[in-house]
Parts: C-alpha cells; structure tokens; sequence
C-alpha cells in the first residue's frame, strides 16, 4: 500500500478525515520553510501539499499570491523545490507529499526531468491545475512502470455529470473537491448551504470512483473541519496556513519572526486534527 492509500485508510479507521495542509515552497525563505513544513508535519498534518511559487498562480487568491511572490523574491526556484521535498522526506518517511502547480514552470523545467527528480525526492503525487486530463499524459507518460506518481483530478463546482465520466474513471491518489467556484481563500459562506453542495457533490462523484474524495477552497476554522469531517475523506486547508507567515513577515526588511509564526501554526494544525474527529454516532 503506497503512502497516499495507507494515510487515508488510517484516518477511516481512526473515525477522522485527513488533514491536507498547502504551504509553498520558499515561503519566505529556503530554510524557514522547512522549519515550518517540518512543524507543521509534527503538529498534525495527515498530508503535506507543497506549492511550487509561480508569478501567476491564476487558481489561488491573494494570501497564496504573496507566498509566491515572497518565496520567489528568495530565490527559490522549481528546482530548490525538489531539494526542499527531499529534504522533508529525509525527517518524514510516512507523509505522502503532493506537489502542486501550473504546467509552466513543469514545461520550462522539463516534465520528464521532473518526475525523475520528484520521485527522487519522495513525492507521491502532483495536482497541475492549469492542465486539463487529455493533457495529464504529458506529465504522467514519463512515470516508471510499477511507480505511484499519482495526477490527483481535480472536481470543480462547474464539472458536468459528462466530464466527471471522463475526470475519475482512471483517476488516482485521490480526488480534490472544490468547495466553491473562484480562487483559493478564506471567505464566508453559508454553512449549511456548503455542506449541502458537498453531500451532492460526493454522491455525485462516487457514481465513478472509490477513490478517498478531500474538500478544499475556503476551509478555515476548525468549526469548518468539524462540519466537513463527516461528509468526506480529507480536508484541504491553505490560505490560513499561509496567513501565519505573512502575519510575521516584514516586506520591506524582510525579516521574519520565525518561532512566533510557527507557534501559531501548529496550534492552529493541532486544533485542525481534533476538529477532524467524527462523533460516535
């Protein structure tokens, strides 16, 4: 059982939806980064996706939009990236990692090369937003046999009945539910019109796959992990990850309080992973 099935298989018997948290790679910096990644891992995550920083992130709002810009004004590059998974890999052996990003920089990078150098730094998945699935092969096609590099699809609130029959029949990993139409951030929404959207949403998905179903877009609070828990596998939390960084980052001497950021975090993570209980009954 790879990385990506067995952490989801624990969560189901553990009565709890994993936890995925978003980070960008280089955010602020190369080294604090991954003390913050390495924390976060330690206070609760399930699932470590990591954003590749791109200067026109079109599927993230403006929180993810200025942890790009941070990290790239740092130097940090796709290929710093690689070495910033590797390296989380060497102290976490047991979280599967999803890269994440858009088809430009993969493109400038070589996508061949990259699924080299991400299997090589223990990446078990890549979610590419701005590639539709009758493109995926142009990552996927240079995978190993008998390798798991899984292309996780992505479900938006506008994908037809038609397009799911093409999306998830040979999907893997697993699958990515948009919780609303729009770009990634925290936003108010009404509650029990969510988590009726979600209830259609993943009746409707599993007409065509098995497959572990996480929500994302707009999750922020605990409160919303305690409402969202039941109803699906996996919760994606990002922008309110990301707040913790820019909260203590100084743009203009770009220093950083770095154990005040990470304090805040895993609090915060850790109060994500008990929300994510479900009630006995």
């Amino acid at each position: 059982m790879d990385r990506i099935a067995q952490t989801f298989y624990t969560c189901q018997q553990e009565q709890r939806a994993a936890i995925i948290g978003f980070l960008t790679c280089g955010d602020p910096n190369f080294e604090d980064s991954f003390n913050i990644i390495d924390a976060a891992c330690s206070a609760g995550l399930d699932v470590l996706e990591l954003g590749i920083p791109f200067s026109d992130p079109t599927a993230d709002g403006p929180v993810i939009q200025k942890a790009s810009q941070r990290a790239l004004k740092s130097g940090i590059t796709l290929e710093k990236c690689l070495t910033l998974a590797k390296k989380i890999r060497e102290r976490r052996h047991d979280i599967p990692i999803v890269l994440f990003g858009y088809f430009n920089p993969i493109l400038a990078y070589g996508p061949a090369r990259l699924v080299h150098d991400a299997l090589d730094a223990g990446i078990d998945a890549f979610l590419c937003v701005d590639l539709p699935v009758e493109r995926f092969h142009e990552i996927s096609d240079f995978r190993p046999l008998n390798c798991s590099f899984d292309p996780i699809r992505l479900i938006a609130p506008t994908t037809t009945d038609e397009r799911m029959k093409t999306i998830l029949p040979d999907a893997s990993g697993f699958i990515y539910l948009q919780s609303r139409s729009g770009v990634t951030g925290v936003r108010n929404v009404n509650p029990a019109d969510r988590l009726d959207f979600i209830r259609r949403q993943t009746s409707r998905i599993r007409q065509w796959t098995s497959l572990p179903i996480a929500v994302g877009f707009g999750v922020s609070t605990s409160d919303d992990v305690a409402s969202l828990s039941p109803l699906c596998d996996g919760i994606v939390v990002g922008s309110k990850l990301v707040l913790h960084i820019e909260k203590h980052f100084d743009p203009e001497s770009r220093s950083f309080a770095r154990d005040d950021a990470i304090h805040e975090l895993t609090n915060f993570v850790a109060s994500l992973a008990r929300s994510s209980r479900r009630s006995a009954d």
